[in-house]
């Protein structure tokens, strides 16, 4: 979890605050001028209020302008507990930051899972916003390090132990290509060309919500605004109508590939390539293409 204070003293200038485990290494003298120093709390466990406490501790050391945190669930559930304990309003999902004068600043976010973008208003004296996911690229910085210790003591909750979902090759969340497939599938075992075409991508196998609420694949493989958000290369989706609730999963994609019988289905809307065809003969069909170009 990675938390930016913007402050300023003398000069515009920043600080990060990171939470994670096994990050902390040597304090790097260099620096690119954008953050002067990356506070680390090096394996503690998530703990909200917390967490909370010690960032509030750097920004009344510091007096920030502006605090940002990323628009994960984590993300927004730690700053909102920052603006319990200051006080102060809170935006999520944000895209842009505008103008701002005097206590009142202008901000663009993301409302009703992507399918609406507001020009809100923000007033007060700091401004504590959650950035949307893929909404900034992230960029690498070397600056110098502190040891950040959160205060456990008396902590509502704490989390002690995570199970991470077992899975072969590529993330979804971080696959440059992602094969989906939905309710056109028409079954789990449908979802053997869906497989074969993602491994000769070197991509990973989505699905919509319908797929999971049928049972076919888990809600881990889900894209969409109540499953994983993801911004692959490419994007294609199999026998999927286009909800709203699933675009909002996919919009980070840069390509999107759609394949559907139906002409007038929304995700061509959407979609930067269409073939409007029975899945189930345009997908092996691409396959076996694939195939024949690397001669096997």
């Amino acid at each position: 979890m990675l938390a930016f204070i913007e402050s300023t003293d003398h000069e515009l200038s920043q600080q990060a605050v990171v939470f994670a485990r096994g990050c902390l290494g040597p304090p790097d003298e260099g620096g690119d001028g954008t953050v002067s120093v990356v506070a680390v709390a090096d394996g503690t466990p998530y703990a909200p209020a917390a967490w909370a406490q010690a960032i509030v501790g750097r920004i009344r050391e510091s007096a920030p302008v502006v605090v940002l945190a990323p628009g994960t669930d984590r993300g927004n559930e730690l700053l909102a507990h920052v603006a319990a304990i200051l006080d102060l309003p809170l935006a999520a999902n944000c895209t842009d930051l505008g103008g701002r004068g005097g206590e009142v600043a202008t901000v663009s976010r993301v409302r009703w899972g992507g399918s609406l973008l507001e020009v809100a208003h923000v007033h007060g004296s700091r401004l504590l916003l959650t950035v949307a996911p893929h909404a900034v690229p992230a960029a690498p910085i070397e600056v110098p390090v502190e040891l950040l210790t959160p205060d456990l003591a008396g902590a509502a909750a704490v989390v002690r132990e995570r199970v991470e979902v077992s899975t072969a090759g590529v993330s979804l969340a971080d696959a440059p290509v992602v094969v989906s497939g939905g309710r056109g599938v028409g079954s789990a075992e449908g979802f053997a060309v869906i497989e074969e075409l993602a491994a000769l991508l070197g991509g990973a196998v989505g699905c919509s919500r319908a797929v999971t609420s049928a049972g076919w694949r888990p809600h881990s493989d889900q894209v969409g605004q109540t499953g994983t958000k993801i911004s692959p290369e490419l994007y294609i989706a199999c026998g999927i109508s286009g909800a709203t609730q699933h675009m909002a999963g996919c919009k980070g994609a840069k390509k999107l590939l759609a394949i559907n019988p139906d002409a007038e289905a929304s995700i061509f809307a959407s979609a930067d390539y269409g073939v409007i065809g029975d899945l189930h003969t345009v997908v092996p069909a691409i396959s076996a293409e694939l195939l024949k170009a690397r001669g096997a």
